[in-house]
């Protein structure tokens, strides 16, 4: 493909995954795939892919749009085991607390159909020019952790949650700052590494470390280890971040880039406070490629 093919390329596969991500992610069901598998002697993964493709509205039995797909696909497309995640340390303690309330919130768990479609990383931007969408399933139902505040979904941790989030636990060493503290998921995973000493949370919303506090935090042996401080997350990076000497700061206050780029740009631009700190920004692959 040239340049252009490709460009045009990238545009459509992200514009067609987003309205089915946002209207459908359920659109391919077990049902559809067994009957793949079972009539044609496909494998469970090429089930997968020609459902999708079809549900994307390219045409399979077209040469230039299945030609497409496969250039995409193979790279795009994850057949997910559920135990890397719901073995994960927070996810099984975290669990143990489904349906207790805290005022305002209530932490439920939902169950995600299998071959629910979802975002799981981000973008992988190949030499070509492919920018290819990173894009998870399971086979079986997958039970995810998901908080309500008044009856309405305020946040749930699909693995896309996880999985960004792993690099930068990885690197979290000495003493430790995040902006955003969500569901703790960052803070928790930090805490419990011998490598970190402490980790300081940034969170300006009072009923979310309410929330955290209650329900969450409990269920580790970290508590001396976390700080939470109430307070905007760019007055603390421009003026006390500087004094406190941070190993590594991690920033995830944003819900996607439509949000994200614009404070992305303004963390950056305050690191040259804090010289010594190494730092790293949630979906930062991403929020990147729309700028």
């Amino acid at each position: 493909m040239t340049y252009d093919e490709i460009q045009r390329a990238n545009k459509l596969i992200f514009e067609r995954l987003a309205i089915l991500l946002n209207n459908k992610p359920d659109f391919v069901t077990k049902e559809m795939v067994d009957e793949l598998v079972n009539g044609f002697s496909l494998s469970v993964e090429e089930s997968f892919s020609l459902l999708l493709c079809a549900a994307l509205g390219f045409d399979t039995e077209n040469e230039n749009d299945f030609k497409l797909w496969e250039s995409y696909s193979p790279h795009m497309l994850h057949h997910l085991d559920e135990n890397d995640f719901t073995k994960d340390e927070y996810y099984s303690s975290v669990k143990l607390n489904n349906g207790k309330t805290c005022g305002e919130w209530e932490l439920r768990e939902d169950i995600i159909a299998p071959f629910t479609v979802f975002v799981c990383n981000d973008p992988l931007t190949l030499p070509d020019g492919r920018i290819i969408p990173q894009i998870g399933y399971f086979d079986t139902e997958y039970r995810c952790l998901s908080v309500l505040q008044n009856g309405r979904e305020w946040m749930t941790m699909m693995p896309n949650e996880l999985v960004t989030q792993r690099l930068p636990i990885s690197k979290a060493r000495g003493k430790v700052a995040t902006y955003g503290l969500g569901l703790g998921y960052f803070a928790i995973k930090c805490a419990l590494k011998n490598t970190v000493s402490k980790v300081t949370v940034v969170e300006r919303d009072e009923s979310v470390i309410n929330l955290f506090n209650e329900l969450i935090l409990p269920n580790f042996d970290v508590k001396d280890k976390s700080e939470i401080i109430s307070a905007d997350a760019f007055e603390f990076a421009e003026k006390e971040a500087p004094k406190r000497n941070f190993d590594y700061i991690f920033a995830d206050i944003w819900h996607d880039p439509s949000d994200g780029v614009e404070m992305y740009k303004r963390f950056k631009e305050l690191e040259h406070l804090c010289p010594n700190t190494e730092f790293d920004y949630w979906i930062e692959k991403t929020l990147k490629l729309y700028m």
